[in-house]
């Protein structure tokens, strides 16, 4: 509506045209500037190839990125523009260069690092896994923090013959075991069995995760997946999962090659599903009361 202003001067204070700007109207989405720090995920959006960062380098006088993808093929991108990060456009730039640390240096668990501690006696407390990959995972983020608190891990090969290790071992409140379980759910096996050792063995705490491998405690983003495949009953759960990967699965040697490059992915803990975080940090708490 128009009005007329005491000098006579007319006045539309709604504007000439209503409809000139859709105040519903999606804004572009900004691109930020992102540093091309190893293992980052990141898709081409040209070409809509999708691989982690393997390193920053000098070719031709300009800095490119090197791109891993799930077949564990490589390819090279001149940094800039023309990136998306978990569905947002970025422009890939240079990693910050490490300088003296202005925080205290972290470990990959996220724990403070302790510097020039003498090696620990290892303590009579124990922390038993499954697997030779449960091991090396929980070696990967919380080695650190075990050597400083002189815990070792050790692998069972399976959780069915527990109480004849229990027994063997001999655990006590002062000699403790804490035990990480794959497939720790009502009503399983696995859950039976916990339940049986802790209320005949004093000393002793079986903890686990949902997951029928502790490949699946690995952020599926990290491999470039937004989930893990579901592996038809039947099937080995390894086997399935490199398939639906497209990786090689004809093997044992397959397999391990397999796990090392999932393994390559995890940077620290913020790369693992809290339904395992929380358990390891609560056996390691538990192995470690004095």
């Amino acid at each position: 509506m128009a009005c007329v202003t005491s000098t006579g001067v007319s006045h539309d204070r709604y504007g000439s045209d209503v409809l000139s700007q859709d105040p519903h109207r999606h804004r572009k989405p900004q691109t930020t500037d992102v540093p091309a720090d190893r293992g980052l995920v990141v898709e081409d959006v040209t070409s809509g190839w999708v691989g982690a960062v393997v390193r920053v380098e000098k070719s031709g006088g300009e800095h490119v990125v090197v791109l891993e993808d799930r077949q564990g093929r490589t390819r090279t991108f001149t940094l800039g523009a023309g990136f998306w990060v978990d569905g947002k456009p970025v422009r890939l730039v240079a990693p910050r260069p490490r300088s003296g640390p202005a925080t205290p240096r972290r470990t990959a668990s996220g724990s403070v690092a302790v510097t020039n501690a003498r090696a620990r006696v290892a303590r009579a407390s124990r922390i038993w896994v499954e697997g030779r990959h449960d091991a090396e995972l929980v070696e990967r983020v919380w080695g650190d923090d075990l050597r400083v608190e002189g815990v070792v891990v050790e692998m069972l090969d399976g959780v069915d013959h527990l109480a004849d290790r229990l027994a063997d071992f001999g655990p006590s409140p002062a000699r403790r075991v804490g035990v990480l379980v794959d497939h720790l759910v009502p009503g399983s096996k696995e859950s039976r069995i916990a339940d049986a050792v802790m209320a005949t063995f004093p000393g002793v705490l079986v903890l686990g995760h949902p997951y029928v491998d502790v490949w699946q405690a690995v952020l599926p983003a990290r491999v470039g997946l937004a989930e893990w495949p579901h592996v038809p009953r039947g099937t080995d759960i390894k086997v399935g999962t490199l398939r639906a990967l497209g990786w090689p699965a004809k093997n044992q040697a397959d397999i391990a090659a397999g796990w090392k490059r999932i393994l390559g992915r995890v940077r620290d803990y913020k790369d693992l599903s809290p339904a395992l975080l929380g358990r390891v940090e609560e056996l390691v708490d538990f192995v470690t009361v004095d």
